[in-house]
């Protein structure tokens, strides 16, 4: 399996559409596009997360955690965090789900490491799951939905990219 990004390339430098803006950083925060492709036949469904392991905090820093992606599916659009926060507001229980970030909001949240630290890695992955809907609530934590992801993993691939300040 394989996961790419026109807007990131593999161990490229996240720009300001990706970024944060708050806590001194002042990017997009637009999601970036994902696509992928030679996923196994039987995938049920898909997630992908992004996670920054150099965060200063002890267990690193969820970013974005999107969930009951179906099998249909082979990209996310620049800006699809957005656009499912928006159709959320409309629509209560979408068939896709964004899981609270670290920064506390169901979205997709940029790269704001602390200024002086080295560039972070951004490790984004998709998962392809063998259960179609995870069973966890809308309103469970970053490291649970994780936990739920792996348990339910099939095939994972990832790429990095980096960013610091």
């Amino acid at each position: 399996m394989q996961l790419f990004s026109p807007d990131l390339p593999a161990d490229s430098t996240i720009t300001a559409p990706f970024v944060f803006n708050g806590f001194g950083c002042t990017g997009d925060n637009q999601s970036p596009a994902l696509g992928w492709r030679d996923a196994p036949a039987d995938t049920k469904s898909f997630a992908v997360t992004v996670y920054d392991p150099d965060a200063p905090t002890g267990s690193g820093w969820w970013h974005w955690l999107v969930i009951d992606i179906p099998p249909s599916h082979s990209e996310l659009p620049r800006g699809f965090s957005q656009l499912l926060h928006q159709q959320h507001a409309h629509q209560p229980s979408p068939a896709i789900r964004q899981i609270r970030n670290d920064y506390g909001q169901p979205a997709y949240g940029g790269p704001c490491p602390p200024v002086g630290d080295r560039p972070h890695r951004y490790i984004f992955t998709l998962f392809a799951l063998k259960v179609e809907r995870l069973d966890i609530p809308d309103e469970a934590t970053a490291a649970l939905a994780g936990f739920a992801i792996r348990a339910n993993s099939i095939a994972q691939a990832s790429l990095t990219a980096h960013f610091g300040r």
